[in-house]
């Protein structure tokens, strides 16, 4: 998920204001006043005097204010509503924003019958890193997890974290086999790719399932076939370790 765009203030004149202006300088310099066309703004040529020409250039400039204070409140709206979607420490998707795009995904499987999966992961060993090398180093490979996971996939996907060590992938356009190649491709990834905090290398451990998300499905069933998935894979990783 990989949450910034916004097309810049206008200047503070607009071009026909910075037209008219020069017309205006042209012609104060023999002495004469112009008149704007009548055409221009629906006015009489002979109502166009002095006062209306200076009145109507005053609106102008209290339009292009507003539009510059519209133009910066719709910044700073865009950048709350960014802020609201971010998990609080790394550059991904809260678990509000990552259902809210789940549901869309599903929804977006029955309108366009166009295929959508969920990938699963559950970081191994936090709560040991933690205590043994200090949250700090925790921190760092969370951070590390999150970055290798949004290197490794599409703009048009979506990456979240769901708890504190459980993250999801939203991939469009990809059915259950495609998943499952592409998490397997990101698992690759992660466990090429460790954490070095101080100088050491901190070996990645997790667990992963993938899910094909099904018209009709809620997002709460998505996240729980999903995580059985995930718990499955975990169960051969330990089968195969004995």
């Amino acid at each position: 998920m990989k949450v910034e765009r916004n097309s810049p203030a206008r200047p503070a004149r607009s071009v026909a204001q910075a037209a008219y202006a020069r017309r205006i300088e042209a012609t104060d310099s023999v002495g004469a006043v112009d008149p704007v066309p009548a055409s221009v703004l629906g006015i009489p040529e002979a109502e166009f005097t002095p006062r209306v020409r200076d009145a109507i250039m005053g609106l102008m400039g209290e339009v292009d204010t507003l539009r510059r204070e519209l133009s910066q409140t719709k910044a700073r709206l865009d950048e709350v509503e960014k802020t609201a979607d971010q998990d609080g420490m790394l550059p991904l998707l809260n678990r509000r924003a990552f259902v809210r795009e789940l549901t869309r995904y599903i929804a977006f499987t029955g309108r366009y019958n166009t295929p959508a999966s969920l990938i699963y992961f559950d970081l191994n060993y936090l709560k040991r890193t933690n205590d043994e090398l200090g949250h700090a180093a925790g921190d760092a490979m969370l951070a590390h997890f999150a970055q290798v996971l949004l290197d490794h996939v599409r703009d048009s996907d979506c990456v979240g974290r769901l708890g504190g060590d459980e993250f999801g992938v939203l991939l469009s356009h990809a059915n259950q086999d495609q998943a499952l190649k592409k998490a397997d491709s990101l698992a690759e990834a992660l466990k090429s790719s460790p954490t070095i905090w101080n100088g050491h290398e901190i070996a990645v451990s997790f667990a992963y399932g993938a899910f094909e998300l099904k018209q009709g499905d809620s997002p709460e069933i998505a996240m729980t076939r999903a995580d059985q998935a995930m718990y499955a894979q975990k169960k051969m990783q330990r089968s195969a370790a004995e």
